[in-house]
């Protein structure tokens, strides 16, 4: 398990998996001095009061919470959203109301997962042509739906 330092500004809460199975952990809304709403069809950048240092060839991917999504129709606008290595500011969720009703968040509510995933760079080199398959350029429903 690898461990990942942060800091924490008053009030607010360190992420935090449901289960010893769970993939990702759970990142609570740090709104100390009140609730945002979310409007139908707005997005709003909701802060976490985490910032944190993470180990290089790493990054944490930023996910919707599945009881949102189905109950209220809330999820993360820009999903999974990545939150690079040399990154050392605020966490902030950018969170989407896909319903009909405003939406309110408080301080402490449960609003997005964090996983913790590794990666690798690439080098990107330019050819004249590339080799070919048997899809092809077919995309986008080529393959079936």
């Amino acid at each position: 398990m690898e461990e990942i330092r942060i800091t924490l500004k008053e009030g607010a809460s360190a992420p935090s998996y449901a289960s010893a199975g769970s993939a990702g952990a759970d990142v609570r809304a740090y709104l100390p001095d009140g609730v945002v709403t979310i409007e139908p069809g707005k997005a709003v950048l909701i802060p976490t009061g985490i910032c944190a240092a993470i180990p290089e060839g790493y990054e944490i991917q930023v996910r919707p919470r599945s009881g949102l999504a189905l109950k209220k129709s809330i999820t993360v606008l820009n999903t999974p959203g990545t939150i690079d290595s040399d990154y050392r500011g605020e966490i902030g969720i950018i969170l989407i109301n896909h319903s009909d009703a405003p939406f309110t968040v408080s301080h402490g509510d449960r609003i997005a997962q964090l996983v913790f995933a590794r990666y690798s760079s690439a080098v990107y080199t330019v050819v004249s042509e590339l080799d070919e398959t048997q899809r092809g350029s077919g995309g986008f429903g080529s393959t079936g739906v």
